[in-house]
């Protein structure tokens, strides 16, 4: 069974997509109805932007999804078995099985990251990634943290768990963290706290503009972020993807899961080898690699 993993937020790179614009009229015209849908022109950013342009939330989320999502659109071969995405990527995924319209799915993006960058915006926030610990002494000292927010926010791999919180948290807890045993504890270049609760303002924000969007029945199941099982309901698949904002990345638990369900194939769809790198560290015996379009 094949497996489809599609990126979120630090995938992006300077000129991405330009390529699949000037060589597939499919994504030249959905590029295209991007720039009309988001009131700007997203694809000069993408494909002639600096790195930094490409860091602001609402240009990277926006910029990820696309890529991805056409992508996927002009693969020769794509028949998913099962999908997840990586935070963000949640979202294309969800596009790519059909879910979500692309239009809708694009609304939906640009809507999360301007209410993530609002909730950015309000409160000082970041997040580490901690290598070389074990989940449960990283989860006990963030529940130590009571006059600051300390949360775990990504579950990317055995030995590899991001956590999120306000800036003197995060800062605090590294420094516990180390002492543990911990082999590093690296802040990351991000503009916050994302899937913590330092995002229930953009939580909030994000609910109101799902409810408007017709979510429909998906071609195959996504494993989704908050709760790493399968699901192939609407309605379901609407109250996770609102609870995602606020709620740990299970990221760890949901290749796990594909895994066991059956999957021998897991195909990146996106810019970057990232969960490629992740998918082989947290199970072995199954073949791996990134989307490719072939002429």
């Amino acid at each position: 069974m094949k497996a489809y993993v599609f990126p979120g937020q630090g995938a992006q790179f300077a000129g991405m997509g330009k390529e699949m614009y000037n060589q597939f009229s499919t994504a030249k015209a959905l590029f295209d109805k991007a720039n009309d849908i988001l009131g700007f022109n997203i694809t000069e950013i993408m494909f002639n932007g600096s790195d930094e342009d490409l860091k602001q939330t609402k240009v990277t989320q926006p910029a990820v999804f696309l890529y991805s999502v056409i992508l996927a659109e002009i693969l020769n071969d794509f028949a998913p078995d099962m999908v997840a995405g990586h935070s963000l990527g949640e979202v294309s995924a969800l596009v790519a099985n059909k879910t979500l319209s692309f239009e809708d799915g694009l609304k939906l993006v640009a809507i999360r990251a301007q209410a993530m960058q609002k909730a950015c915006e309000a409160q000082p926030s970041t997040m580490a990634a901690i290598i070389g610990l074990d989940d449960a002494t990283i989860e006990n000292i963030c529940k130590t943290f009571t006059d600051e927010i300390v949360v775990p926010a990504n579950y990317n791999s055995p030995g590899q768990l991001v956590i999120s919180g306000t800036t003197k948290g995060v800062e605090e807890a590294c420094k516990k963290i180390k002492e543990a045993g911990a082999k590093r504890a690296l802040p990351l270049n991000v503009s916050g706290a994302f899937h913590s609760p330092l995002m229930n303002p953009a939580k909030l924000e994000f609910e109101k503009a799902i409810d408007s969007i017709p979510f429909n029945q998906p071609i195959c199941p996504i494993y989704q972020n908050a709760t790493a099982k399968p699901c192939s309901d609407p309605i379901e698949i609407k109250k996770y993807l609102i609870a995602q904002l606020t709620s740990p990345v299970l990221w760890t638990q949901t290749i796990k899961n594909m895994s066991n369900d059956g999957a021998l194939t897991f195909i990146e769809v996106g810019p970057g080898q990232v969960l490629q790198g992740l998918v082989k560290k947290i199970i072995s015996g199954v073949e791996t690699f990134g989307a490719k379009v072939i002429e």
